[in-house]
């Protein structure tokens, strides 16, 4: 591929990140599709994709598969980054590309914690961290998701919590649980008394979605916009310069927690994502209809939800085995 000083043509990734942004993809998913291109590119020794064929993709395809061994949502993920490349970044239709088989996503049950569990595993955490496993197994929500929430985000009077722009660019309500109304506006004040702070050290903007920043100049130092996590430590914004916080990075909570679930001794290998499967799986199992949780997770196909019925199909529920009635 040329640079761009000889074709006068911004260069390929750099036509990536413009065309993502101005479609408002999250930053993780503009970091997942540009390095499955850059991967698809270095495959075939960086060729130009407007070269390359239906062989080529599915050469590619078929490496992660085999070679690579990855599993069918990364796979699916690999050619939907290729399939963005196309149609959004060189504006090149390719009618085939729909026809190529994705691979079929396996039908593993979701690791789930029992109540007692979840109770001694929370027992084990302290500070930031319980209140964040506490919220994603009290309401449902991603890591990120929690983990992005802005002060706005809270209604505690509703007792209700905005999750904005989730998985699939989604909003969607779901719930604060009762017993963690008070933790949080214990946290909140202390989250406010570090923000005046920052406030009188000209430090207290933070980052806005899409374009917000050049609509509204002075929402970023707003005490609505802060997050409701934010990290210890602050950083210079390349565009503006200005000194802000980001939310607190996931790598923490999820340290902690894979420390936490080692000392309970609990043998499952469980994650702060098991915490929102468990959170649907008693839900159902508490008697609320399928439609109610699957709004409460943001599940675009109730199919989707439908794999937590499989606790229905477990002892306690009813069901009794034919052995157990042998004399």
């Amino acid at each position: 591929m040329q640079p761009a000083s000889e074709t006068g043509q911004p260069r390929l990734m750099d036509r990536f990140h413009h065309a993502i942004r101005l479609r408002h993809y999250s930053p993780l998913t503009e970091k997942a599709y540009g390095g499955w291109i850059l991967r698809y590119l270095h495959f075939h020794k960086m060729r130009h994709p407007a070269l390359l064929c239906r062989k080529e993709i599915e050469d590619y395809l078929s490496y992660l598969a085999v070679k690579r061994r990855v599993s069918a949502s990364t796979q699916n993920q690999a050619l939907a980054a290729i399939l963005f490349l196309y149609r959004e970044v060189l504006d090149i239709e390719l009618p085939w590309l729909d026809e190529i088989v994705r691979a079929k996503p396996s039908q593993h049950l979701p690791e789930v914690l029992t109540q007692s569990q979840v109770r001694r595993l929370l027992a084990q955490l302290d500070g930031t961290t319980w209140l964040v496993a506490s919220l994603l197994y009290g309401s449902g929500m991603r890591l990120m998701e929690c983990l992005q929430l802005r002060v706005k985000d809270l209604d505690l009077d509703r007792g209700e919590i905005a999750v904005r722009r989730g998985k699939g660019a989604k909003d969607r309500i779901t719930l604060i649980p009762d017993r963690l109304k008070e933790p949080l506006v214990s946290h909140l004040r202390t989250v406010y008394r570090q923000y005046k702070q920052d406030l009188v050290r000209r430090e207290a903007e933070v980052e806005l979605p899409t374009n917000l920043a050049k609509k509204y100049p002075n929402a970023g130092k707003e005490w609505a916009w802060q997050w409701v996590f934010p990290a210890t430590r602050k950083y210079i914004d390349t565009l503006s310069g200005s000194r802000r916080r980001h939310h607190l990075h996931p790598s923490k909570i999820q340290r902690e927690f894979k420390a936490a679930v080692g000392r309970t001794g609990i043998p499952k290998t469980a994650s702060c994502h098991t915490l929102r499967h468990s959170f649907a799986t008693h839900m159902l199992e508490s008697g609320y209809d399928i439609r109610t949780i699957q709004e409460l997770l943001g599940h675009k196909d109730v199919k989707t939800t439908m794999v937590y019925t499989h606790v229905l199909n477990r002892g306690g529920r009813g069901v009794r085995s034919p052995l157990d009635k042998l004399d």
